[in-house]
């Protein structure tokens, strides 16, 4: 009879120890260690496989040089913003990870990628909804995929022995904390069961080179649940995010193997599922029937993405003795810094005033190429002076109030000027070797924040 060995797991971070502690030494949580079994005897029945019979030949050592190298080709999936944010498209053999709160759009998400692949054959295993609560959400959609298979399991063995009868092109997990290995004793969602699943797919991914996307569901603090060790071993992983009151949804990777990390995808949530927003920077000025006043509009990059956003800020005398200082969506250290510069070189007075500053949109941005429009929404609201509606921003303020070069500003000014604003303010040292002919905009160049105020005020 084989001995089953055990071990204690931090369920908040995934740390090993041979016996139980109150406290975890590597995260600082307390009561957070589970006793897990670690190996169990394994029979080789159910797990993947590629061949029962195969032998794998052992690896060599070989010359970086000598490695051969052929660039795979990537699946175009039809969705532009998921596209966008892997990189080009699905690399097929790929792990990818997609995390976000409950309700947000996960599993829509997924299920429409699954009836958009038009010639591949795709399994959605759901381990948290039944074949007709998934039916019944395709139904509302437009699209529609004839090789589209659903299985509703949780057993890891009986979800690999479905996968050898249909060999599938793409598998779609929901989710993998739901998913179990009969070789590993504990609860589905535990440190062990969700390493073990997660290794299994990796390994059918790796071997049969069939993308796999597995939904996690995330902690209260906005990680993914589970183990640290999960996002390690995926290849790719992404973050659904977005307000549940609200319309919009952004998809944006924070490891991808295959590409940028700084990509952007946006959404519209509608009952007949995602539709992806070609153009968001029209979604994320609002639009004002008058002109008002704490109200700037900043040109930003998103990857190679750029995004004119409205920054919006109040600016008012302070009737609770301390002032106040909040921010959503931008930097609050960041907005403490160019108060500071404001104050200093630009002689006004905001010792004695609560500040709020918001991005418009839901968005949360940390382009310092933003700066020179959060001064200039500053200023508009100390000074009670609209900033006129067909100018915006692009620079960023030093402490010494100077105004520095941004990268991409070629784009930035190109997406203002398809917008159709009639002026932009930038650094006078971003423009040099730059053809301004080209442009149709009015492109103002400042070097320090006085000149922007003479100019705009």
């Amino acid at each position: 009879m084989v001995k089953i060995k055990t071990s204690f797991f931090c369920q908040n971070c995934g740390a090993q120890s041979p016996k139980w502690l109150g406290k975890c030494p590597a995260c600082g949580e307390w009561n957070t260690y589970v006793e897990e079994v670690i190996q169990k005897e394994d029979t080789g029945k159910g797990t993947w496989k590629q061949s029962s019979g195969s032998t794998k030949k052992a690896s060599t050592p070989k010359k970086i040089s000598e490695v051969n190298y052929e660039e795979q080709p990537r699946w175009v999936t039809g969705d532009a913003e998921l596209d966008r944010v892997l990189g080009g498209g699905i690399v097929p053999g790929s792990l990818v990870l997609i995390g976000g709160e409950p309700g947000i759009g996960k599993s829509t998400l997924m299920l429409q990628i699954a009836l958009i692949l038009n010639g591949k054959t795709v399994l959605y295993v759901s381990g948290e909804e039944s074949e007709s609560q998934i039916k019944m959400r395709a139904d509302r959609m437009s699209s529609k995929n004839p090789g589209c298979y659903v299985l509703s399991e949780t057993n890891t063995q009986q979800i690999f022995q479905q996968i050898e009868l249909l060999k599938p092109d793409f598998l779609i997990i929901d989710s993998i904390q739901t998913l179990s290995s009969q070789y590993v004793e504990s609860a589905a969602g535990s440190v062990s069961q969700v390493r073990e699943c997660t290794a299994e797919l990796m390994k059918f991914a790796k071997e049969t080179g069939t993308p796999v996307f597995l939904i996690g569901h995330i902690t209260k603090d906005g990680s993914i649940a589970g183990p640290k060790v999960l996002e390690h071993m995926v290849d790719t992983v992404l973050q659904f995010e977005g307000d549940r009151h609200l319309t919009y949804r952004i998809l944006r990777t924070s490891k991808n193997r295959f590409g940028s990390t700084h990509e952007l995808g946006i959404y519209e949530m509608r009952a007949e599922g995602l539709r992806t927003v070609a153009n968001p920077s029209e979604i994320l000025l609002t639009q004002r029937e008058e002109v008002l006043n704490g109200v700037a509009i900043g040109a930003m990059m998103e990857g190679n993405r750029p995004l004119l956003i409205e920054i919006q800020s109040l600016v008012s005398p302070a009737t609770y003795g301390t002032p106040q200082r909040s921010s959503t969506g931008h930097d609050a250290k960041r907005l403490n810094m160019l108060l500071a510069v404001l104050e200093k070189r630009g002689g006004m007075r905001l010792g004695q005033h609560d500040v709020f500053l918001n991005v418009a949109g839901g968005l949360r941005v940390d382009d310092p190429g933003l700066d020179l429009a959060v001064c200039a929404s500053l200023i508009s609201s100390y000074e009670d002076t609209p900033v006129a509606e067909e100018i915006c921003f692009a620079g960023e303020v030093g402490l010494g109030g100077e105004i520095r070069a941004v990268s991409r500003i070629e784009n930035r000014i190109a997406e203002a000027e398809k917008l159709g604003f009639k002026k932009i303010v930038v650094s006078k040292y971003a423009v040099k070797g730059l053809d301004l002919k080209k442009f149709k905009i009015q492109i103002l160049q400042v070097s320090k924040l006085e000149e922007m105020y003479k100019l705009i005020f």
